[in-house]
């Protein structure tokens, strides 16, 4: 067990996309790849995104969500299955705290721009698929 948590966090560190999760209005899932801009830590990951985008309104409806990050790397499968809820952030400060150079491409008006918003995914479990070993943990195991 303790060999397979740095794995995890490693998987998440060199991450670039990972993928997020979603229910739709007629209850049916819906994935979409995301930017990683931030690798804090294993209970909480945030995603930048437009506030008028088809998630945003989904997850106001329904915060259940997933994030899947994973190493398809031939012989070395990975992936962490995180689940959990989303918060949409509107706030300055949480904005900020992820906003990049280069962002004002998407969001002319910048951090302040109506049309944008944070996903706030905060996971309650993750579930690690290595080899031929499959493990799921509460995020306070990690």
């Amino acid at each position: 067990m303790k060999d397979i948590i740095p794995e995890i966090k490693k998987l998440r560190e060199n991450a670039a996309v990972a993928y997020v999760g979603s229910v739709n209005e007629n209850g049916f899932p819906q994935i979409k790849g995301m930017l990683v801009t931030e690798h804090g830590d294993m209970k909480t990951h945030y995603f930048s995104t437009n506030t008028s985008s088809k998630r945003a309104g989904q997850f106001l409806k329904n915060p259940k969500a997933c994030v899947y990050y994973c190493d398809d790397t031939k012989d070395k499968y990975k992936g962490a299955l995180f689940t959990g809820t989303i918060e949409v952030c509107t706030d300055h400060d949480t904005k900020a705290m992820i906003w990049c150079s280069g962002d004002e491409m998407y969001y002319p008006k910048g951090v302040d721009d109506e049309d944008y918003c944070v996903f706030k995914f905060t996971a309650e479990t993750v579930n690690y698929y290595y080899g031929l070993g499959n493990v799921t943990l509460s995020i306070d195991q990690l």
